[in-house]
């Protein structure tokens, strides 16, 4: 069961943090471990690098820290898109 979790939104040159390009959680555990995950194309949660890519000096995208109700949000806008 996971301690915390911390959201962002992620943002590149052609979107913003009101419409973001994607959204990123970063789940911690109590031993220790985290996991990281984006909200894909494939409409799920899925493993993903992007983070700690940008924690080494990528600058491909940034990521603005959002409280779980904005993710949630985002989440449902895209699934939203992609129905549409």
């Amino acid at each position: 069961m996971p301690d915390s979790v911390t959201y962002y939104a992620i943002v590149d040159e052609l979107s913003s943090r009101d419409k973001p390009a994607g959204v990123f959680r970063r789940t911690y555990f109590g031993d220790g471990g985290m996991e990281d995950e984006a909200f894909t194309r494939n409409m799920s949660w899925e493993p993903s690098w992007l983070l700690a890519s940008a924690e080494r000096g990528d600058t491909a995208n940034d990521f603005v820290e959002i409280g779980e109700e904005e993710a949630n949000q985002i989440v449902a806008r895209f699934r939203e898109q992609e129905q549409a």
